[in-house]
């Protein structure tokens, strides 16, 4: 199943919806929490998945929130991706000799990790900063548990995303980053280097090509800021991730979703982290 599949019977969850699409089911927000400086505002909702609900600069809203319509887990706000980011085939992956099988959320895959559908714990609540924590489980969902920090900070014409999980007593695989559901921009300047093919299963694989054109729902290798215009401002991305996701197959929305490895990462490119080891990331937004 494609993403844009998924999505096109997001607005009515349940209607002819498979066990396993968890990720298209209702999630309700619950109550937010604000952060602002300047002309940035946000709004957070730590109970639905850790997300931030809407992002705000100089009154213009940037991000597909939720809505009647607009109810599925997946399918609103911006959200952190880990333990994994984007999906694991068909929920299966080897680590360190043994074969595991992740729970499967959407179509026959194991999408976006687990962090987008659990509570978070705040930290720390500031007028311009949020801190939010997240016990990974020890269980069928993940045999691994670990733990998961973030950080949110508004400037006057800036808001900077930081993310970082770390390992418990044991060894773990790992992939973090966000999943932001951006209005959709009226120009998108991105200059990428290479891209991940997508085979039938639309999952990333090797060898890596030359980027196709758009439309995407595609992984591309990019270090150069990302700039999305719209309504009047213009929005510069910027991270310390060089995998950059790009879904822009929907009429009313563009995902621009840094993450520290490919789609599929855990069959693809495996990213180790020792016992008590941490990896981290940031996310940079500049109105310019």
């Amino acid at each position: 199943m494609r993403k844009t599949e998924a999505l096109d019977a997001a607005p009515v969850p349940g209607a002819g919806m498979h066990a396993g699409d968890a990720a298209l089911k209702p999630f309700v927000p619950g109550e937010a929490l604000r952060i602002a400086c300047g002309a940035v505002s946000v709004e957070i909702v730590p109970k639905a998945g850790g997300r931030i609900l809407q992002i705000t600069h100089d009154c213009v809203d940037w991000l597909q929130g939720y809505s009647d319509t607009n109810a599925a887990m997946i399918a609103w706000g911006c959200f952190p991706m880990l333990p994994w980011a984007g999906r694991v085939r068909r929920g299966h992956f080897n680590f360190a000799g043994r074969s595991y099988q992740l729970p499967i959320n959407l179509g026959r895959h194991a999408i976006h990790g687990l962090g987008f559908a659990m509570p978070w714990r705040v930290e720390a609540h500031s007028a311009r900063r949020i801190e939010l924590s997240l016990q990974l489980p020890e269980d069928e969902h993940w045999p691994f548990g670990g733990r998961a920090h973030q950080c949110i900070e508004a400037g006057p014409h800036w808001l900077r995303m930081s993310l970082d999980i770390s390992a418990g007593a044991r060894a773990m695989p790992a992939v973090i980053g966000w999943h932001p559901w951006l209005r959709k921009p009226e120009h998108l300047e991105f200059a990428p280097t290479r891209c991940y093919p997508r085979d039938v299963d639309d999952i990333a694989t090797r060898p890596l090509a030359n980027p196709p054109p758009p439309p995407w729902d595609d992984c591309f290798i990019n270090q150069r800021p990302v700039v999305v215009r719209r309504s009047g401002q213009s929005l510069r991305l910027t991270s310390d991730c060089r995998h950059w996701v790009i879904y822009d197959q929907t009429e009313h929305a563009t995902c621009i979703e840094p993450q520290t490895g490919p789609p599929d990462a855990f069959n693809l490119e495996p990213t180790v982290l020792a016992p008590g080891e941490t990896r981290s990331a940031w996310f940079l937004w500049e109105w310019v």
